[in-house]
């Protein structure tokens, strides 16, 4: 099966300017989400689809290739991430190249490891496509809501006083990466098809970038994490 992985990097962020390249932690961060798929060995190509050519630079010295920019209509801030693929895989068709899946990886995504897309790859063996999720900390029954007096309400009171462990767990998007047929992708027009894989992702790999104080809190964890590894390797030696 040929697979392709489509990195989606465009160039106006708003509350973090330049946030797919912007430095972080002594590379740029689109730079970790194309060293973990080009170290998986399971992609047959690795590129990024972008509509600026700084970032389209910094892809290439990374790595990966930008064999076209993105289009206007799929640069806009009304193009869904279908529209995208949707472009590159007719793209690429139109260059006499083909593939049979796609992984769609999101730029900022600075723990994402080559591990964990080759176990996620494995799991998407046989299925339509691929979700990689996150367990909810508490039990999304134990929600409650605020109404406009401040008060509190349980949107479950039975639920409310139900011990954790006998609830069932759920789980949320981790927004990181998708997997997905070419064939599915065409006849669904969506990354969540019917036969949707599930992938558990451990919650030190799962932080939303997309605030100055995400940024400062992802730096936080990734010293954190770095640190741990550090200390075990020693001790491993």
């Amino acid at each position: 099966m040929k697979t392709i992985a489509i990195i989606t990097a465009r160039g106006g962020s708003k509350r973090i300017p330049k946030k797919n390249i912007k430095e972080f932690m002594g590379k740029p961060m689109l730079a970790y989400a194309i060293d973990a798929c080009k170290k998986t060995s399971i992609f047959d190509t690795v590129m990024v689809s972008t509509d600026s050519e700084e970032i389209a630079a910094i892809a290439r010295q990374e790595g990966a290739e930008v064999p076209f920019m993105r289009s206007e209509k799929t640069a806009s801030d009304f193009a869904t991430t279908f529209d995208v693929l949707e472009e590159v895989i007719a793209e690429y068709g139109k260059r006499g190249v083909f593939y049979d899946s796609l992984c769609c990886i999101y730029p900022c995504v600075p723990f994402l490891t080559a591990e964990t897309l080759r176990k996620a790859g494995m799991t998407f063996s046989g299925h339509e496509s691929l979700m990689p999720v996150c367990k909810y900390p508490v039990p999304i029954e134990w929600a409650m809501r605020i109404d406009e007096n401040g008060l509190l309400h349980s949107n479950d009171a039975k639920a409310q006083q139900m011990r954790s462990q006998d609830l069932k767990p759920a789980y949320f998007d981790a927004g990181m990466f998708y997997f997905v047929t070419i064939e599915a992708l065409k006849k669904y027009k969506t990354l969540y098809c019917p036969d949707n894989a599930a992938f558990i992702i451990d919650e030190s790999e799962c932080q939303d970038i997309d605030t100055p104080d995400d940024w400062k809190m992802a730096e936080i964890k990734f010293k954190l994490t770095k640190s741990k590894f550090n200390k075990r390797n020693s001790v491993l030696c």
